[in-house]
């Protein structure tokens, strides 16, 4: 006669859920997915002011390189985050909650990649910015006549990104970091991921598609 295995109590059962379900959240953040909120308006009309996305992981995974006109998020590479930018969790259940994925996070920013190492970006040539000499046709853009409001010509370094946010006219990216330490580049280390999905608000939801824009751009 078998000996019955024993069952754990309801009170035990339910412990061993509970850590399994964070054990595979951490998992799921760190590697393929993660929730995160705009904070701000500076990728108006692409992303509102508290719009909920998920942020994929695996385009980048084994060193997979970012390409021009993905919209990432990365950390603040020094002194770009606002007190806006850097909001969290307001109390000890979304902070746990933060911390393995399941509430969306805040302090990191997310810009729109212009130009990978190697490129050469000018703004502005007839109102257009240009990558290794090809102009820009930028749909996404809240109000193309601000990009022009800040005229530059650098050369990324390799391993490095230049980042701009949609609304030009009011986005704290590259160019208005262009006299700080790195020149206003971006570390692709510092990249968390790419964004996929916007989850909320329900009548915004779907997938964030990149733009046609650099397909004729030539480079890597």
């Amino acid at each position: 006669m078998t000996e019955k295995k024993r069952q754990l109590p309801v009170w035990q059962e339910s412990i061993l859920l509970v850590a399994t379900a964070m054990v595979m959240a951490v998992i799921v953040k760190t590697f393929f997915l993660q929730a995160f909120y705009i904070p701000s308006a500076s990728m108006e009309p692409t992303m509102l002011v508290d719009d909920k996305i998920l942020v994929q992981k695996v385009s980048y995974w084994g060193g997979g390189d970012v390409k021009r006109g993905d919209v990432v998020v990365f950390d603040d590479p020094g002194g770009w985050l606002t007190a806006e930018d850097s909001r969290h969790a307001t109390n000890v259940l979304q902070s746990t909650l933060e911390k393995v994925g399941l509430f969306p996070t805040g302090g990191h920013l997310i810009k729109r990649v212009i130009g990978v190492g190697g490129d050469t970006i000018v703004c502005c040539s007839e109102g257009k910015l240009t990558v290794n000499g090809t102009p820009l046709d930028e749909p996404y853009v809240l109000d193309e006549t601000a990009t022009k409001d800040k005229a530059f010509e650098v050369k990324v370094r390799d391993g490095y990104l230049w980042v701009m946010g949609d609304n030009r006219g009011n986005s704290s990216d590259s160019r208005v970091h262009l006299g700080d330490p790195g020149g206003g580049q971006v570390s692709e280390k510092g990249v968390v991921g790419k964004a996929w999905l916007r989850v909320w608000p329900l009548g915004r939801a779907g997938f964030i598609h990149k733009p046609s824009s650099f397909e004729a751009v030539n480079g890597k």
